[in-house]
């Protein structure tokens, strides 16, 4: 029944960090200071973890066709996301797989995102209802 689902990627720039932190109220200084960030160990500036949970939902919402065709959704974090300051920043490649249709019209998909070939996301598991 695996059915894999067309790859998204998603670029991610110290900008994208910025609106996000904006629009979400995080401000830690982990997500816009490289100093502060390797400071506590960090490889320097990471992506805000829902913020990345947030590109995940955006593919699984363009696979369902529609946002609220989502029903269920969860990941775990497993590494950081680190966003270089360039121009171009960093990309997270997301995968997902059809693990199972059931009779009710709900599609479980698992997936899969990756950021300089390491996941970034663990346990990350969507249902969607087709249209």
């Amino acid at each position: 029944m695996a059915e894999d689902l067309p790859t998204q990627t998603f670029r991610v720039t110290r900008a994208d960090l910025i609106r996000y932190a904006g629009a979400s109220g995080d401000f830690n200084t982990i997500h816009w200071n490289d100093r502060v960030a390797t400071s506590v160990g960090l490889p320097g500036v990471i992506a805000h973890g829902m913020f990345t949970m947030a590109l995940a939902g955006r593919a699984v919402a363009t696979w369902a066709g529609a946002a609220d065709a989502v029903v269920e959704y969860g990941v775990r974090f497993t590494r950081p996301v680190p966003v270089p300051d360039t121009d171009e920043g960093t990309e997270v490649v997301v995968n997902g797989v059809v693990k199972e249709v059931t009779d009710d019209g709900l599609t479980r998909i698992d997936l899969t995102a990756t950021c300089n070939g390491e996941k970034v996301l663990a346990m990350a598991r969507a249902v969607i209802r087709k249209r």
